[in-house]
């Protein structure tokens, strides 16, 4: 007689599944802010690998010819009185949201310099490739109370890839995009034509064509916690007069938003999107953005310089407010949770089960929902393209190299910064 609990079949026992057996959650972070209150983490001050620019037809250029440069108006107390519409919509030429670029640029990069990396191209091992603008959102997801996220996560020969994926509410948000709301972001791109020069020592020319699909890409490196970061993110311009050349140090982000009238106006700025300018400037090592406020008729009334390593200062006494510890201290938890979580290495160089690491927001729940983890086999999710996986080759045959987000090694060696000479056009 069988015991019971198994079957007999073809001369084999196989033990019965528990009735009362539930299928294994997935793994799970949580957001709230109160989890990550403690000390600031260590953060690696990011230095600059290289860069490349994005031409009008968004074709990649390995060089600095897209890098504007910094040319205020003069400080006379006046008004700058800066049209920001003026040419919209006849001279506006709009990146293509549709065509969905990945990680392809930065890794296009990689390819190009993986040999000149410091230590070898052995280091990326256990190292993340991200956007800036990825690192941004997981910054700011603590306080974040309406937009979810995405991000399919990739990892190969060690290192890990992420690339943001539109939810589909992100694409019925852009494809359902009000009139008003696509001429405010012309607006911010028609502040940077009125903000800077092709070269240094010139005015700027603001009569020309807006094309968002020019940008100039910083590359960098740095390390949060114990996670070695390789990350790249578009540079508004460069500040010839800054203190030092040395990029990032020299770079400048160009910002705006409408004009402040109340104390209850600059109390929402400051929770809401000085966090954000924060996130988007700290992490790449800018130390300045100079905001562009706007009347109601789109004129720039005055500009404000704020400095990054003071925007803190804003909140600091809100209970309401931010705080860049909560920020640094999620991304560092949510690093460990993606390279603990996303373990499967395809050696096999194709797309095959990919990861998708998710934070719905309140579109879809409550806020402070947790960042949940789940799989897929989907190519179009995948991060890394083709050419990476047919081309890019980042063992180390010459064994262990010096680790080069070692916090005692702090100047770059065996590269150049990104910077053309000065009164030379980039390129």
């Amino acid at each position: 007689m069988e015991s019971r609990g198994t079957k007999r079949e073809a001369g084999k026992i196989e033990v019965a599944e528990p009735r009362n057996k539930l299928p294994r959650p997935a793994p799970s972070l949580p957001t709230d802010p109160a989890l990550y209150s403690g000390p600031f983490p260590f953060y690696r001050r990011p230095s600059e690998l290289g860069c490349f620019s994005l031409d009008a037809q968004r074709q990649y250029h390995g060089d600095a010819r897209a890098l504007r440069y910094y040319s205020p108006p003069p400080t006379n107390g006046q008004s700058p009185n800066f049209d920001l519409r003026d040419g919209y919509p006849d001279r506006y030429q709009p990146r293509d949201e549709e065509v969905q670029e990945r990680l392809d640029h930065l890794l296009r990069w990689l390819l190009a310099h993986r040999g000149q990396l410091e230590g070898g191209p052995g280091w990326l091992a256990g190292a993340t490739v991200t956007w800036r603008g990825h690192l941004t959102k997981l910054l700011t997801t603590p306080y974040e109370r309406q937009e979810g996220w995405q991000l399919a996560a990739s990892r190969f020969q060690g290192t890990l890839y992420l690339s943001e994926v539109e939810t589909p509410t992100a694409r019925v948000q852009r494809l359902t995009r009000p009139p008003l709301l696509r001429e405010l972001m012309y607006m911010g791109y028609k502040f940077e034509q009125y903000m800077c020069a092709d070269k240094p020592g010139v005015s700027p020319d603001p009569s020309g064509e807006v094309n968002t699909n020019v940008a100039f890409c910083s590359v960098l490196r740095s390390r949060l916690g114990n996670h070695p970061l390789l990350f790249s993110g578009e540079v508004d311009c460069i500040d010839p007069q800054a203190s030092s050349t040395q990029p990032p140090t020299c770079y400048v982000e160009l910002k705006t938003s409408k004009e402040m009238h109340s104390p209850g106006q600059w109390k929402s700025f400051y929770r809401h999107k000085l966090l954000k300018w924060w996130a988007q400037s700290f992490l790449p090592g800018v130390p300045n953005v100079v905001a562009g406020f706007r009347n109601p008729e789109g004129f720039v009334c005055s500009l404000k310089t704020f400095p990054t390593m003071e925007m803190f200062e804003y909140v600091r006494n809100d209970r309401d407010g931010w705080n860049p510890s909560v920020c640094m201290n999620f991304c560092a938890a949510f690093l460990s949770f993606a390279q603990n979580t996303v373990v499967h290495d395809d050696p096999s160089l194709q797309p095959s089960i990919q990861d998708s690491i998710c934070h719905p927001g309140s579109s879809t729940s409550s806020p402070g929902s947790p960042v949940a983890l789940s799989q897929c086999l989907n190519t179009e999710m995948h991060p890394t393209p083709s050419c990476l996986h047919g081309r890019l080759d980042l063992t180390n045959p010459l064994g262990h190299s010096p680790d080069p987000f070692h916090p005692l090694q702090t100047e770059r060696r065996g590269s150049k910064p990104c910077l053309p000479a000065p009164g030379r056009r980039p390129g």
